[in-house]
């Protein structure tokens, strides 16, 4: 068998502005990534890198290259170990790139097999969580009326974005809107660890499923700190970045949140659900601003999550690539009727 690969970019606007404590976007960036096997199938993925996590377009187009020809050198797809072995050693750091010829990689092998992700790896349809859609900071009266939005479009979980001076008033406003609604939220790092044990005794009282990273990663004793103390349960998200950071973070957290674009490919991220698992954390599997072609993907792994917060696509003012059907956030595996994650890319002149 031969393997040809393919690199496209582009840059998707979003549907409302999209605000953290860290700032505010209007686009993501994304990188698809096509593997063509000369029998037929074509494997498809997509970086959406994070400069957070220290990536960008350029630094993802740049490694890229280096990546696929690992992949062509192999030239056997199902070779999963091998290649993800190479592709450590070829790129040490990128990780949405490596991420990226993943995806492409498990896409191709389940449509050769003719199946579902899902079924490749065993998985329950049928145990996969609703996804989580996420309001965004805003002023007071778009936070309500995203809020609003949401909920008319069938969303009963609801994520809400914090780390200013009106954290308390966000909340109450959300709930005002959205009295019944599974609601939690998430700090991005924005407090010291006595504000938010502080905020969160505060926040208790409209009943939130859990706070997502409230303290910066580089304090670690400033996660236990809130931890020891808190009122809700809390999820580690920046602290969680790959395999590693699992027994780091299990004396400091409740769930541990792992994103394909942080952790480097979906085996890697098997291996952190069974790790995180084994020392007694709930999971989560998160998002970027991301394409159908990479939240799909996640979206596979959802039978084995206890939470799911894949709406990446979903605050896209337009995808180019089609995913798992998420009806009111329902990620419906079920219905999937493609083989492989089930995503399919327009072209560009469509």
């Amino acid at each position: 068998m031969s393997l040809e690969t393919a690199v496209e970019r582009r840059s998707l606007p979003l549907e409302f502005p999209f605000g953290i404590a860290r700032g505010t976007t209007t686009e993501t960036e994304v990188l698809f990534v096509r593997i063509d096997a000369d029998d037929g199938p074509t494997g498809l993925g997509a970086a959406a890198p994070a400069t957070h996590y220290g990536e960008t377009a350029d630094t993802v187009a740049a490694v890229l290259p280096d990546l696929l020809a690992v992949v062509e050198d192999v030239g056997d797809p199902h070779q999963l170990e091998r290649i993800e072995r190479r592709m450590r050693d070829t790129v040490r750091r990128n990780p949405a790139a490596r991420t990226a010829v993943s995806i492409a990689l498990h896409d191709l092998v389940a449509k050769r097999l003719e199946v579902p992700l899902y079924r490749y790896w065993g998985l329950d349809p049928d145990d996969a969580p609703a996804t989580s859609y996420t309001i965004g900071l805003d002023d007071l009266e778009t936070m309500r009326e995203k809020t609003e939005t949401a909920v008319d479009r069938g969303y009963d979980t609801l994520k809400v974005k914090l780390g200013t001076d009106r954290d308390l008033e966000i909340v109450r406003t959300i709930r005002s809107v959205a009295p019944d609604v599974r609601l939690f939220v998430d700090a991005n790092e924005a407090w010291t660890p006595r504000e938010a044990v502080a905020k969160i005794d505060r926040l208790a009282e409209f009943d939130l499923m859990f706070v997502e990273q409230p303290v910066p990663a580089e304090d670690p004793e400033g996660l236990r700190f809130v931890f020891e103390r808190s009122a809700l349960p809390i999820a580690a998200d920046e602290s969680c970045i790959t395999l590693a950071d699992i027994p780091r973070i299990a004396d400091r957290c409740d769930i541990a949140n792992l994103k394909l674009m942080k952790c480097g490919g979906l085996r890697e991220a098997r291996r952190m659900i069974s790790a995180a698992r084994a020392h007694g954390l709930d999971v989560m599997c998160g998002c970027m601003t991301e394409s159908n072609a990479s939240i799909a993907a996640a979206c596979h792994l959802a039978p084995l999550l206890d939470y799911a917060d894949l709406d990446g696509s979903l605050l896209l003012a337009d995808d180019p690539a089609d995913g798992v059907p998420m009806p009111d956030g329902r990620i419906d595996l079920g219905g999937l009727e493609r083989p492989g994650t089930g995503a399919v890319l327009e072209s560009a002149g469509d």
